[in-house]
C-alpha cells in the first residue's frame, strides 16, 4: 500500500535542502539536492512508519487512489 505524506521543503542559505512534515512527526532530512533530499525523507518517513506500527494511535495517512495531485518540480 502506498501512502501519501506531505512534505514541507526549504532551500536553506547554506544551500541544502530542508524537508520537513506535519503529517509524520519527527520526520527531518536534509540533502544537497532536492532529488537526494526526497530519497532521504522516503527512507526516514518508512522508518517512523515502521517504528510506530503497533503503537496505539496510527498515523492518519491518505492511501494513493486511482488518482492524485503531484507538484512536478522542473529546473530552468
Amino acid at each position: 500500500m502506498e501512502l501519501i505524506v506531505n512534505l514541507h521543503i526549504e532551500h536553506l542559505p547554506e544551500g541544502v535542502y530542508l524537508a520537513t512534515s506535519d503529517d509524520i512527526q519527527g520526520l527531518v532530512a536534509q540533502g544537497r539536492t532536492l532529488q537526494e533530499t526526497l530519497e532521504i525523507a522516503r527512507d526516514v518517513a518508512r522508518k517512523l512508519l515502521e517504528a510506530q506500527a503497533g503503537r496505539c494511535a496510527d498515523i492518519p495517512l491518505l492511501t494513493v487512489g486511482e488518482s492524485f495531485d503531484y507538484p512536478l518540480v522542473i529546473g530552468s
